[in-house]
């Protein structure tokens, strides 16, 4: 991993300003939140555009989004793998235009098969570019400083999210074709507007390369041999290691289709809490995520302490799903209750889960690989996002109390199961080495 132009573990805020003292992670801030505001206003808007603006119904929407993450999935790998090629900055100067290309495609889309087409390649631009962004961040931020900065970005980009969503309120209300496009094309120029802050991005392309060429003899001895005894980059597709990693963190994922599928269906079918808990309990998650974040990061700083993070964070998120179970009996003021504290509890899991899950895609990587690498830990939580609806329907809303605490049991297994997985030397380091060393080299 490269360093930027400043060190320093942790990402300073200026004394006058909420926003970071370093000039590249300050950058990086300001294209989150714009990115994030975009997206509030698309997806709270979008399925009611495509029902009743384009004319779909809402089983067709649910197919072609469903068809449209599956291309998602394997977007990530070949995205990623390109990156390392051509540099991740470059590949996004080139992705930011064609995802608002693609936003703002939507408003001449009038059959199904035109929307299929155009949502997976949206999609797959989408779930394609956030890897590459992460290898970005990868290669451009200091090691010691990379959880704390990805912690801050995620704080940035939920508090994007609600400024989103909160203007597209008035797209809700006026229910019309005009104002369902306005707020994509919004959301289009808010990808023009990460691209533009981007180009100024203060990581150039010489940089880029000489950071890639130190990594590559950081990791080579004798003979033009890697330290691991290849003499090649590690293929992530072929790392055992990484892939049980990212299979397993992609089972603690699965708390996001909870949160948006399990809760709001149990919460109307079958708790007697009112209907407006669904909005209540999401404005908990969002804010919890937002001040709390980067405080959850904190001792997050290598394999063995990300490991215990997301074992921690996988009890948690049982614990919020045995406290909703509970949810369904007694009257309805201790549902409400058993709801909040459900969230809580919920997103605290989620809050070490996501930092743990940071860490180990940056340190279980092969440095000169950050690209394809980061493309497999996407592609698996985008695929947990993709079967994650159906998973929470089938147990926790079909099966009520009972499914919940299937639920609670997968979590509760899945935590040591990755803790596990990711027990072992650091990937190219020398015997005895910590976890970690070998992907903080350069």
């Amino acid at each position: 991993m490269t360093s930027s132009p400043r060190t320093g573990a942790r990402p300073r805020v200026s004394g006058r300003r909420l926003l970071p003292a370093d000039p590249l992670l300050r950058r990086l801030v300001l294209m989150g939140l714009v990115n994030s505001v975009g997206d509030g206003l698309f997806v709270t808007v979008n399925v009611l555009f495509f029902t009743r603006s384009i004319g779909l119904t809402p089983t067709s929407v649910a197919l072609g989004l469903t068809v449209a993450g599956v291309c998602g999935v394997f977007a990530g790998v070949p995205m990623g793998r390109l990156a390392d090629r051509v540099g991740s900055k470059r590949l996004l100067l080139v992705v930011g235009p064609l995802e608002a290309a693609a936003v703002v495609g939507y408003a001449f889309v009038h059959s199904f098969a035109a929307f299929v087409v155009l949502a997976c390649a949206a999609t797959a631009l989408s779930r394609g570019g956030t890897a590459v962004r992460s290898a970005l961040i990868a290669r451009a931020l200091p090691a010691e400083g990379q959880v704390r900065a990805r912690a801050l970005l995620r704080s940035v980009m939920n508090a994007g999210l609600v400024v989103g969503s909160g203007g597209a309120v008035l797209a809700l209300q006026a229910d019309s074709y005009t104002g369902y496009v306005t707020m994509m094309v919004l959301d289009a120029v808010s990808f023009l507007g990460v691209t533009v802050l981007l180009a100024g991005l203060p990581v150039s392309a010489t940089a880029a390369a000489a950071a890639a060429a130190a990594a590559a003899t950081a990791g080579t001895g004798a003979g033009g041999a890697a330290a691991d005894g290849s003499r090649a980059p590690r293929t992530a597709l072929r790392d055992r290691r990484y892939l049980m990693v990212t299979a397993l963190h992609a089972v603690l994922e699965l708390q996001l289709a909870v949160l948006t599928v399990g809760l709001p269906l149990w919460i109307v079918l079958g708790t007697g809490a009112p209907a407006a808990m669904v909005a209540a309990v999401n404005v908990v998650n969002c804010l919890l995520v937002v001040v709390f974040q980067v405080r959850a990061s904190r001792g997050v700083t290598d394999v063995a302490s990300a490991s215990r993070a997301c074992a921690r964070g996988a009890l948690l998120l049982a614990g919020g799903c045995l406290v909703y179970a509970a949810a369904q009996y007694g009257p309805a003021w201790a549902a409400v209750g058993a709801l909040l504290v459900g969230a809580l509890v919920h997103t605290l899991g989620e809050l070490l889960t996501s930092a743990g899950g940071w860490t180990l895609s940056l340190d279980l990587a092969d440095p000169r690989s950050h690209g394809e690498y980061q493309g497999v830990f996407m592609s698996g939580q985008a695929a947990a996002h993709v079967i994650g609806p159906l998973v929470v329907t089938l147990t926790a809303v079909d099966h009520g109390a009972v499914g919940w605490v299937v639920l609670a049991g997968v979590f509760a297994l899945a935590g040591p199961a990755l803790t596990a997985a990711a027990r072992g030397p650091a990937p190219g380091a020398a015997p005895g080495a910590a976890p970690g060393a070998a992907a903080r080299l350069g």
